[in-house]
């Protein structure tokens, strides 16, 4: 099954915006996505017709206000396939879920973290943190060359310590996925839980939570279409019952005393306060969205798109691509740096000259372009919407600035 990439191009108001007279080029979808206009019309109708709060009123904005947000909640858990909708918890993006659980699980001096070298920060400081604060020794597993899984390497850093393993199932730097079934079966056998960073593979591919064999799976909407300040934590009921909330107030009890007070069930009670109940209803309808376009489809029309990109800048002198050379193994990212060249200088370029977007920096994995001493890269990242035009463009561009500038 194929995307209907014009049918759909026009369902997003802003690839229709012009700058200095030329159409936008947007390929920055790994940072943030852009969104349909049936996710913005979802969330101005609460804001119109319905802006109530959920679970503290019986009148009619209330009602509504709880219906529409539990049937979010419930596109999302089938979206990811959660066995129950009320594991599913709504938290800002990544980085708050991370540290929700870095926060709420009974960590203990002695006790290990296992992740990769290649973790977004979301996925490395609260680790940090945690061994400043409690004494639990991170471990870091070195990847291949190329950037690939290096399973051996995964094996040696495991020990009967290990209380988590939290790695990123595709990477911001590379685009590259690791076997996470395979990985969690390895956790699990040492004791340890799971958990998945799933912040550029939950929009990009079919994930199933249960198929997976995972316990806990993190994500950021704003990355799949939906709004910004939305996030998901699903965990197994088992694990969330042994979660101490750590931000608690409204909504996260059932009755309070003076001196002690009740927990109120899930998923209330790691929801504290009024919630970004627009943002939620936003998350349902992308949620919605992409189910309907096919995580299938989207893939392989982002490998499509990537083959286009990488065979154009094949054989310019200087460029270096992060990651292995096969477009098919990073899935929509192709993230390079030219030696003798500023990326950020090719980015503004970019920009300026053919309204064509692309991150240029650390990419938020500043310690692994530190450890190698790696200058900043320039990272073109696709999505649904883009084209091969689009594509083709982007590179004739650049293969034209650095024949120009070196």
């Amino acid at each position: 099954m194929s995307l209907d990439v014009e049918r759909i191009r026009k369902e997003f108001p802003a690839l229709h915006v012009k700058v200095k007279g030329k159409p936008v080029v947007y390929l920055d979808n790994a940072c943030m996505s852009l969104k349909p206009k049936c996710v913005v019309d979802a969330m101005n109708d609460y804001y119109y017709s319905y802006p109530g709060c959920h679970g503290r009123t019986t009148y009619y904005f209330g009602r509504r206000t709880t219906e529409e947000f539990d049937r979010a909640r419930r596109r999302l858990a089938e979206l990811i396939n959660a066995p129950q909708a009320r594991e599913l918890l709504f938290v800002k993006n990544t980085s708050e879920g991370i540290n929700l659980v870095s926060h709420s699980l009974p960590f203990s001096e002695g006790d290990v973290v296992v992740t990769t070298n290649v973790e977004h920060n979301s996925n490395l400081l609260p680790w940090q943190v945690l061994k400043r604060r409690k004494g639990v020794e991170h471990r870091i597993v070195h990847l291949a060359d190329d950037l690939t899984f290096d399973r051996s390497a995964f094996e040696e850093a495991m020990s009967s310590e290990v209380r988590l393993v939290s790695v990123v199932q595709t990477s911001n730097l590379t685009g590259v996925s690791v076997p996470v079934k395979e990985i969690a079966k390895i956790a699990h056998r040492y004791g340890a839980l799971m958990m998945v960073d799933g912040a550029q593979s939950v929009a990009h591919s079919r994930i199933d939570v249960q198929e997976l064999g995972i316990d806990i799976l993190v994500f950021s909407v704003h990355k799949m279409m939906g709004p910004t300040g939305v996030g998901v934590v699903w965990a197994k009921e088992e694990v969330l019952n042994k979660m101490e909330p750590f931000i608690v107030g409204g909504e996260t009890v059932l009755n309070t005393f003076y001196d002690s007070y009740v927990p109120a069930g899930l998923p209330d009670r790691f929801e504290a306060g009024l919630q970004n109940y627009a943002g939620a209803i936003g998350a349902g309808v992308a949620a919605e969205y992409l189910m309907e376009l096919g995580p299938e489809a989207v893939h392989e029309h982002e490998v499509t798109l990537n083959h286009i990109m990488t065979e154009r800048l094949e054989g310019i002198d200087g460029l270096r691509i992060i990651g292995p050379d096969a477009p098919d193994l990073r899935g929509g990212i192709l993230n390079i740096y030219v030696d003798g060249m500023k990326s950020l200088e090719i980015a503004r370029i970019l920009d300026q000259s053919n309204n064509i977007m692309v991150r240029a920096g650390y990419l938020c994995v500043h310690s692994w372009y530190n450890a190698r001493d790696l200058p900043h890269s320039v990272r073109a990242s696709v999505y649904v919407y883009n084209t091969p035009g689009e594509c083709e463009l982007f590179a004739d561009v650049l293969t034209k600035l650095l024949k120009h500038y070196r």
